[in-house]
């Protein structure tokens, strides 16, 4: 299944965007998948989600986005900007 290593490179590109002290606080990360690149949106959403409840994400969201096209991007990351990191 390669949407689980898609899933680890869309961790490791908000991990790049946040640093590392941050990502406990990314609480949205959106992306868009294009209906002919190539990955089941299903199954990433589903690794994606099991990545992104674990440390050191601790229940970051997935806001997927479908469109025509082959892309696939990271649109965004939601962070919580209140305090700190942990």
């Amino acid at each position: 299944m390669h949407e689980m290593s898609l899933a680890l490179e869309i961790c490791r590109i908000a991990e790049a965007q946040v640093g590392r002290p941050v990502l406990s606080r990314v609480r949205e990360v959106g992306v868009l998948v294009g209906d002919d690149a190539g990955v089941e949106p299903a199954n990433l959403e589903f690794c994606l989600e099991a990545l992104l409840s674990q440390p050191p994400f601790d229940g970051a969201r997935v806001a997927m986005s479908l469109e025509p096209g082959d892309d696939l991007r990271v649109t965004y990351l939601e962070v919580d900007d209140d305090g700190p990191p942990n």
